[in-house]
């Protein structure tokens, strides 16, 4: 799974001129699910970003984390972020289909909730306006791939 998760002082996401999720302090995390991704793989991305700190304490110091600041999350699934850019036209055939990304984005989800975090998000498949007020600015890029 791929995950670019960035700070925000606020974010929304609206679907044919309906916003379907907002929120103000917390991250926007842009989503994508592989093809080899599992339950497993989404549990431990998930585990990583909820306790993610780069909120900054009374020092000034990125030690806060979205829990003690009272921050939640706008998920956004992005299938691009499995890009094959090796022309000037990109493919998505890296991209896991969606019998095996949804329930995975939507595990992700679930996984959030259930540490206690309020979860908004967009529609996947859908064409999406993403909006963002940028905080820092602060973008932490995860891909369980690469560290394994």
């Amino acid at each position: 799974m791929r995950a670019v998760v960035t700070r925000v002082s606020s974010a929304s996401v609206t679907i044919d001129g309906v916003v379907e999720g907002a929120i103000d302090r917390g991250y926007l995390i842009l989503l994508g699910v592989g093809p080899n991704d599992t339950q497993e793989v989404c549990d431990k991305l998930a585990e990583k970003i909820c306790n993610l700190r780069v909120f900054e304490d009374e020092k000034g110091k990125m030690n806060r984390s979205l829990e003690q600041v009272g921050g939640a999350m706008l998920v956004i699934s992005q299938f691009t972020l499995y890009a094959d850019t090796s022309s000037r036209r990109p493919g998505f055939s890296y991209a896991a289909k969606p019998d095996l990304a949804i329930p995975l984005y939507e595990r992700f989800l679930d996984q959030c909730r259930q540490r206690g975090f309020r979860v908004e998000h967009g529609q996947f498949g859908a064409d999406m306006k993403v909006a963002s007020v940028n905080d820092g600015p602060v973008t932490i890029l995860y891909d369980t791939e690469a560290h394994k």
